[in-house]
């Protein structure tokens, strides 16, 4: 897994720092994992759950105060985390799996049982994950589909990153470029890979905003610093950031123009 990708934001909550510990252990050997909080309580754990919204809960049953299927009834649905619970006591299992848990681990439980629970919490991300870009991805289309001359322009993209959805807005697009069946957004410094068509995507967006300098590149306006005639006739913009682009014979004077 590449070190700019995402990591699968984990929180440990257990009473017994041993068993935290041994939870930190197994999973500092696999690098999609960042665990962002330590819970020795259920209190401990709301609150880290609501400030720092993980994507993983392992989580104990039985705690002093409030126990770990408290914990779940506290927290937002919306913003409900995946959960694999670790517990000593079997008798929870029900309930727990009511709670639509990704797995329950009976302790003691070797390493092995772990890694398969593990397993299945990636690919339940995973399948989250890819069901929430399709459905993003058909409003979109959908957008396109039915819009008329007063439909507003795009705003937003979702954009998957392994197990995670980032969102990038519109005005924080810099230029984008074609990639096969996909298309490169260049946005915030970073490069995000979006499956969509140059041709849809020029459509979705706000043609004030945005214009199509040539086949393989979308350009934001408000990023351009100069335009250059080139002896060929044709052209190139000069971005903000530096990357020089190239712009077709036909689409010259429309972008000079439009940067008039």
């Amino acid at each position: 897994m590449p070190d700019s990708a995402p990591r699968i934001r984990t929180i440990l909550v257990d009473d017994e720092e041993i068993a935290r510990s041994t939870l930190r252990t197994l999973l500092a050997s696999d690098r999609e994992f960042e665990i962002v909080a330590e819970c020795a309580n259920g209190l401990e754990a709301v609150e880290a759950a609501r400030a720092l919204a993980p994507d993983l809960l392992f989580l104990d049953v039985q705690m002093p105060g409030l126990g770990g299927l408290e914990v779940l009834e506290r927290l937002d649905p919306d913003r409900m985390p995946l959960v694999v619970f670790a517990t000593a006591y079997d008798r929870y299992a029900l309930e727990a799996f009511d709670r639509c848990a990704v797995d329950y681990l009976l302790k003691p439980f070797d390493d092995d049982r772990f890694f398969r629970a593990v397993d299945r919490a990636k690919a339940r991300l995973r399948t989250e994950a890819a069901a929430e870009i399709g459905r993003r991805n058909a409003e979109l289309r959908a957008t396109v589909q039915n819009r008329g001359d007063a439909a507003a322009p795009l705003r937003r993209l979702a954009i998957q990153h392994g197990t995670r959805i980032e969102y990038v807005d519109a005005h924080e697009i810099e230029w984008i470029e074609a990639a096969d069946q996909y298309v490169q957004i260049h946005a915030r410094g970073g490069v995000h890979l979006l499956r969509e068509s140059m041709d849809r995507l020029e459509r979705m967006l706000d043609p004030a905003a945005f214009l199509r300098v040539h086949r393989s590149a979308i350009v934001a306006l408000a990023a351009v610093r100069t335009f250059e005639t080139l002896e060929s006739g044709n052209g190139q913009v000069v971005l903000r950031s530096g990357e020089r682009l190239p712009v077709s014979r036909s689409r010259a004077p429309e972008i000079r123009a439009r940067l008039a």
